[in-house]
């Protein structure tokens, strides 16, 4: 699956293209929702290709997995994951999913690769073109587009005209730094672990986590027989050079869980620093970022690749209506406002949980205990959380007066049409209407609720109400249509 490969020399028109700078899982599900909106794309990416097993992400939240679903992905990489319904975040702390509203009432224990395939999969089906072994070394902008200075494997330089640009390309972003915004924070663990083992006698549970005394380990499996193994000794600083080996790994392991379960044959270990930092902005004129080039935090609770998705749902179906001008004034700028607070409450999430997992005072493990005793025993408490970590709590500003439900996540509500992600593959907005009523629906894609509701809910591409009315007024609906769904 490599798509169309090679860069192209244009310092014309930008012609209505977009251009999504990396092929991680933010860049590929961004550039697939684009084609399938029939938008030019081409997709930069500087190594060659090829999906490498060396990912950390292991798990994918209910939230991404409603996303995968919009657009018929969701159920190939549930098979081929392992559900985990309940969540252990540290000792006494562990959030039961089975409750939650959704579809995937559980977290879905599978590594990033293979989410990365299926998404590759799909962009390539959609038409992406894909340039490999190519690095941005600069950008201009202007009043009609942007142009992208590249290296391209051989070294040689080329130009890349485009309407909008995405830099997806990770931590080091070179579009971010390509528009000159800073990336503050700081590095919170240094020396991380990571490992792919066999081990003789794998957990009981499907993930181990724990964190004693001055280590914290993690272990998850993969579909091949081999276990993704996380770990951090707080006494062991040291650079990300440092060699590594089978027996510091298994030390780390037994202190943290109480053994290393007869850890063998390790076909690849590697140390890295987790950082927290946030670009102040998510976009500079035409020029956006998303994932790990606009936020990257701590690995605690897994919410650095659905997060990027996420970020990736939100801004495609606004880039798609610009460039296909559909977009109404101000669309674009509504990526920073929704997206910069969630990965702003990310960072404050990832970090607060990696500082009680690590507690040592006294007074911090007490200050721990506190905090899992409330949110195991006060329901409110327990379902913020829940809704937090899994992303199914997420919701968007919305205008003073507007109905309770905008900017709200819409489950996967039963229609007469059938449910309601089914609906969303389309790409299209989805007006659901009460059963009786024959609205015009316009570009939107029409539904019915399969209950006797009254409310009519205009439901975004990306899941969330762009607008809702109780027993609305065929005037009202059109308006609503004309103002969200041109």
């Amino acid at each position: 699956m490599n798509g169309t490969t090679g860069t192209t020399n244009t310092a014309g028109t930008a012609d209505g293209t977009v251009v999504v700078v990396g092929a991680g899982p933010t860049g590929l599900l961004l550039a697939g929702d684009l084609a399938a909106a029939g938008v030019p794309v081409t997709l930069v990416e500087k190594r060659a290709h090829g999906i490498s097993n060396l990912s950390r992400a292991m798990v994918v939240h209910a939230r991404t997995l409603e996303q995968l679903d919009a657009r018929g992905l969701a159920d190939e990489l549930e098979a081929r994951g392992e559900p985990l319904g309940k969540l252990r975040l540290f000792e006494r702390l562990s959030l039961d999913l089975a409750r939650l509203p959704s579809r995937f009432r559980h977290v879905l224990v599978l590594a990033q690769y293979e989410v990365e395939r299926v998404l590759e999969r799909r962009a390539v089906d959609a038409g992406v073109r894909f340039s490999y072994e190519t690095e941005v070394a600069g950008l201009t902008q202007d009043a009609d587009g942007v142009t992208l200075q590249l290296h391209g494997p051989g070294g040689e330089s080329s130009t890349l005209r485009a309407t909008y640009v995405v830099g997806a390309d990770g931590l080091r972003s070179g579009v971010r730094q390509a528009i000159g915004l800073p990336f503050p924070g700081r590095s919170v663990i240094r020396s991380l672990v990571l490992a792919d083992v066999r081990l003789a006698e794998p957990p009981e549970t499907l993930l181990a986590v724990n964190a004693a005394g001055d280590s914290f380990a993690f272990i998850a499996p993969f579909a091949d027989g081999y276990h993704r193994v996380i770990g951090w000794d707080r006494r062991r600083d040291v650079p990300d050079s440092a060699p590594l080996d089978l027996d510091e790994v298994k030390g780390i392991v037994r202190q943290a869980l109480g053994r290393d379960f007869g850890m063998h044959d390790a076909r690849w270990m590697s140390r890295f620093h987790s950082d927290e930092r946030q670009a102040p902005a998510y976009r500079v004129g035409r020029v956006f970022l998303a994932g790990d080039a606009a936020h990257v935090h701590s690995p605690a609770g897994g919410q650095g690749m659905n997060t990027g998705l996420q970020d990736a749902a939100n801004l495609s179906w606004k880039l798609a209506a610009a460039v296909n001008g559909t977009a109404p004034e101000g669309l674009l700028d509504t990526y920073q406002a929704e997206r910069h607070p969630v990965g702003k409450a990310v960072l404050r999430s990832s970090g607060g949980l990696v500082r009680l997992a690590m507690a040592k005072r006294p007074w911090t493990r007490a200050a721990r205990a506190a905090v899992a005793t409330v949110v195991n025993t006060v329901p409110v408490v327990r379902a913020k959380a829940v809704g937090q970590v899994t992303g199914v709590g997420i919701a968007y500003p919305a205008p003073k007066g507007a109905h309770r439900l905008v900017g709200r996540r819409v489950p996967d509500v039963a229609l007469k049409e059938g449910r309601l992600y089914e609906a969303l593959r389309a790409g299209e907005f989805v007006l659901i209407s009460p059963a009786d009523a024959g609205h015009a629906t316009g570009r939107a894609v029409p539904a019915h609720w399969a209950s006797d509701r009254r409310t009519t809910v205009l439901v975004r591409p990306d899941g969330y109400v762009a607008w809702a009315a109780e027993d609305a007024a065929a005037g009202a609906v059109r308006e609503a249509l004309a103002q969200h769904a041109l």
